[in-house]
């Protein structure tokens, strides 16, 4: 089996460049395993890196998406974590995307991939390159400290939801601290009951209170944390729909979402797009370059 895809790689040149059909029809129906068995057999067979190769022939958007589907999922993480820090400006809503909706044991794993890839902590580049609570709250996050456990108390929930009130819509400006440390630390299923409770106490979803007492990117990321405690599929369905409306593309927030939930929720993901807007996720895609339809269709 791998020998074929080799040898289907090797001649995806034609004399018009290269065959990217070829390359969608070996790629759309294997796994990201499966694709670094490809790798592994491709230079075995070929005596080249399947990535260089791809590189040298590939460009845009292709290139992109070919690229990222071909990178083992935690080590695309990192490279989009620091792709969005590297150089002069900072890319913070993919820092949050992937920061706020990753599990503890991900957010670990990316943590060692980073420090191997980069000779450097993600924390010190977090650090270096952002500041304020925003940075406090994704040094929160990528600590990936949060508690796995579905374990309830119902007097915590009361109290963590009494905190957050009085942390922000009781009292004359706002403890941001308060807020990072409930959002940031308890598990899934306490924050999914202290929300209710919060509702219950300040007669408002915690969103609402989130958007009037804090703003910017630390707005943004608690948004994000809750959205995500909430339905995290539904999460990804608002980026990929904020990345396609309006006049221009948010190309690396589509491409970055449909490569890294493709073998993960992106049938939860469609779905909760529909749900959401009325509209298929099909429908938005479309008129995008057929790579966006084979990312759809995995």
């Amino acid at each position: 089996m791998h020998t074929t895809h080799t040898v289907t790689f090797a001649t995806t040149k034609s004399s018009n460049g290269t065959d990217e059909d070829a390359i969608i029809n070996v790629l759309a129906y294997r796994s990201t395993a499966q694709r670094q068995e490809i790798r592994t057999a491709y230079k075995t067979t070929i005596g080249r890196d399947l990535m260089d190769d791809l590189k040298s022939e590939l460009s845009g958007h292709f290139e992109q998406v070919i690229l990222g589907m071909m990178t083992p999922t935690v080590l695309y993480d990192v490279q989009e974590l620091r792709k969005a820090m590297k150089g002069a400006g900072t890319d913070e809503g993919c820092l949050i995307e992937i920061l706020a909706s990753r599990t503890p044991e991900e957010i670990r794993r990316i943590n060692q991939t980073y420090q191997l890839q980069y000779g450097r902590s993600l924390e010190d580049d977090i650090r270096s390159d952002t500041s304020f609570m925003f940075q406090r709250v994704l040094v929160s996050l990528s600590a990936g400290g949060r508690d796995e456990s579905n374990y309830l108390d119902d007097a915590l929930v009361r109290q963590d939801a009494q905190d957050l009130y009085e942390a922000g819509e009781k009292k004359w400006g706002t403890d941001e601290v308060k807020f990072l440390t409930v959002l940031c630390s308890r598990n899934r299923n306490h924050l999914l009951h202290v929300f209710d409770e919060y509702k219950r106490v300040a007669q408002k979803d915690i969103e609402q209170s989130i958007k009037s007492e804090t703003s910017g990117s630390f707005e943004d990321a608690l948004l994000a944390i809750v959205k995500c405690m909430r339905n995290k599929s539904a999460y990804f369905a608002e980026r990929l729909y904020k990345s396609m409306k309006g006049l221009g593309t948010d190309d690396d927030t589509l491409i970055r979402v449909m490569v890294s939930r493709a073998e993960i929720d992106m049938l939860d993901i469609r779905a909760n797009f529909k749900r959401l807007y009325g509209k298929s996720l099909y429908s938005f895609i479309k008129a995008f370059r057929k790579l966006f339809l084979f990312l759809y269709n995995l």
